[in-house]
């Protein structure tokens, strides 16, 4: 665990050194007090990436990224936190002070480096051995050849191959003093009483890379005919591998999913080392297993954008369809394509240039809708029962996608293809949808009366609210808070006295008096941060949440900084002006009072609805309290109403 008083320095070094962090990676030219360059995220012709050294951000204006130094190193080369800080104490001179963990971290800690060193030390040995020993060039090396695979994509991938000998590389890491203990843990020796056995001996090795580019695992592929052995055999789960969250390939396409902002899903090993070798690099496999929603986050976190590519076997499709609701209901674009009756990612990519691979998937891939009922048409035909399942099983994929206009999109695509009435569609949709309800208030249920312990210490989980019907004012507020809380906003009337308040005081006190609270928990960890850090001497917002740690923080901090806004009618109203700065005592209310009358005109909309339903049931208790609350808020608003013609700061 870093300690915190390292991570701010580094945090600040990083801020303060932008540029150069940043153009280690990409070109950049000077302009004005900026400078600008091609954005690395995604491919532009015209550069729109800005490094601000004045604000220690960066913010690319083509694709909304932004952030600090430390974002920008995560983001750029797929790193934790963690390691984006030890990269840049290591490049700015800084040591890095840890805090000493506990027996229990230390023991787990010591156990996965043990088991990272021992998966590396096997990637060696399993390369070494296949260019380097008669048996390992002609059988291993001899089969990638005669698959067709270049040595620049056996070297990159660090192919290789375990002998066919019960014991060679158990012995030769005994030998150099690995332990049997983490052997066995990685999975690459088979432990039983008085028995050890490699576990890949005889097959061609693919090694697994984690995120960061480390081996983690392998996949082997039998050479021989076994037919009590698997063609393919992986690693066991273990404390650094988890089959259901890392995809094969994931550490090679990372940023070009990002430039190209697709990727594409195959099955297998070969399937992306020839993609690779055609030059297409997008590319990633499930190596043989369903598709998980963690595989599907994963690939979430660089584009939204999957292309699956499927052989032209009905039944391995059939059997492939769930994958495509998981990923629709990750909220993402989902297409497919079906290569011709007899060949596989791999054999077609082996077939053309990577440049006509890549139009021929553009030109011939649909959206799953069309796909999807294509391949469940040809079960049902003239069967109205079969055809009615086929429907049912459509309409279930679009009721998981979370976007209400992308699902109606699709609502009237299906009822074109299906010739299905359009209200027959929403009906079934709204059933799913109810029971899945029903289903989640059952496991809220549960959890509330099992009372399930939260942990102590967890840093708080961001989780996408709904739409925020308040979100443009609760940004606004956000971006006054941030760019100008450490202003002096004026004299604020109190009602017995006048009190001198800077900008973030007043607005804290605004809303905490009002009791008001975000349906987006980014703009409530930042309201409650900004509460326990405007007390302290010398806090500037701005700075202290750009280098803030958690990512949603410190992206939105400089989105807000950093964009541009136009002056509005309030600006004009006072003549020529130069910025917000100028304006501060008229604006800040203004923009307070904006989110109040919204809220309670929302208030005043949800139970004018209220009163209509009573009044329909005939509650007429409820109806005379309702009409009370109305009063109430009616008042309230005619109130507001007044205020924002009238309130400024002396």
């Amino acid at each position: 665990m870093i300690d915190k008083s390292t991570i701010d320095r580094v945090m600040e070094t990083a801020q303060s050194q932008i540029t150069d962090v940043i153009s280690e990676f990409i070109s950049l030219k000077k302009r004005g007090i900026n400078y600008i360059g091609h954005c690395p995220f995604h491919n532009e012709k015209t550069p729109s990436f800005i490094v601000s050294p004045h604000k220690g951000i960066f913010k690319c204006f083509g694709c909304g990224k932004g952030g600090n130094a430390v974002n920008f190193l995560m983001e750029h080369e797929q790193i934790s936190f963690v390691d984006a800080i030890k990269t840049l104490g290591r490049k700015f001179h800084i040591p890095i002070e840890e805090k000493e963990s506990t027996p229990e971290e230390m023991v787990k800690q010591n156990e996965r480096e043990s088991m990272m060193v021992v998966t590396n030390f096997a990637a060696r040995w399993f390369t070494k051995n296949m260019f380097e020993t008669d048996e390992g060039q002609s059988v291993g090396l001899g089969y990638f050849k005669q698959r067709g695979f270049d040595p620049e994509i056996i070297k990159k991938f660090q192919l290789g191959y375990s002998p066919d000998n019960k014991d060679a590389f158990t012995r030769q890491a005994t030998i150099e003093g690995y332990k049997l203990n983490f052997l066995e843990k990685t999975g690459l020796t088979v432990v039983r009483e008085d028995y050890k056995a490699d576990r890949f001996r005889g097959r061609v090795i693919f090694p697994i890379h984690s995120l960061s580019g480390k081996v983690i695992a392998f996949g082997g592929r039998i050479l021989k005919s076994d037919a009590k052995a698997a063609k393919y055999l992986n690693s066991p789960e273990s404390e650094i591998y988890h089959k259901s969250k890392i995809l094969y390939g994931i550490y090679f396409a990372r940023q070009e999913m990002t430039r190209q902002d697709r990727t594409y899903l195959v099955e297998g090993y070969t399937d992306v080392l020839s993609f690779h070798q055609a030059g297409i690099t997008n590319v990633v496999a499930s190596s043989g297993t369903a598709l998980t929603p963690d595989q599907i986050r994963l690939i979430a976190r660089f584009t939204p954008n999957v292309t699956i590519i499927y052989d032209g076997d009905p039944a391995g499709i059939k059997a492939s369809l769930r994958g495509i609701d998981l990923i629709l209901e990750e909220g993402m674009n989902v297409k497919v394509l079906l290569l011709p009756e007899g060949e596989d990612p791999d054999s077609f990519a082996k077939k053309m240039p990577g440049d006509e691979l890549r139009k021929y998937i553009s030109e011939n891939e649909t959206d799953f809708i069309k796909f999807k009922t294509s391949i469940l048409l040809e079960d049902s035909k003239n069967d109205p029962i079969k055809r009615a399942q086929l429907i049912q099983d459509i309409v279930k994929s679009i009721s998981v996608i979370p976007d209400q206009i992308i699902r109606s999109v699709y609502v009237k695509e299906c009822s074109t293809l299906l010739q299905v009435e359009e209200s027959v569609l929403y009906s079934e949709i709204g059933k799913i949808k109810k029971k899945q309800r029903e289903k989640e208030s059952g496991r809220i249920a549960y959890r509330e009366n099992m009372q399930e312990a939260v942990p102590q210490n967890q840093p708080p989980v961001i989780t996408p609210s709904a739409k925020n019907p308040l979100d443009a004012e609760e940004k606004e507020i956000m971006r006054f808070l941030l760019k100008y809380g450490h202003l002096d906003l004026g004299e604020v009337d109190m009602g017995d006295k006048k009190t001198a308040m800077k900008v973030g005081e007043y607005i804290v006190n605004e809303l905490r008096q009002d009791e008001l609270k975000s349906e987006n928990p980014v703009y409530n960890l930042i309201l409650e941060e900004y509460e326990e850090q405007m007390k302290l001497p010398g806090f500037i917002a701005n700075k202290y949440f750009i280098s803030h740690s958690n990512p949603d923080i410190s992206h939105l901090a400089t989105d807000l900084i950093a964009r541009e806004y136009p002056l509005s009618k309030i600006h004009k109203k006072h003549g020529a002006i130069k910025s917000d700065t100028d304006l501060l005592s008229i604006l800040v209310p203004k923009v307070v009072l904006e989110l109040k009358w919204k809220l309670v005109k929302l208030k005043l909309e949800q139970t004018r609805m209220k009163l209509q339903q009573s009044e329909k049931q005939g509650n007429m208790e409820e109806v005379m309290e309702l009409i009370k609350e109305m009063s109430l808020l009616q008042n309230v608003f005619k109130l507001i109403s007044l205020q924002q013609g009238e309130r400024t700061i002396i």
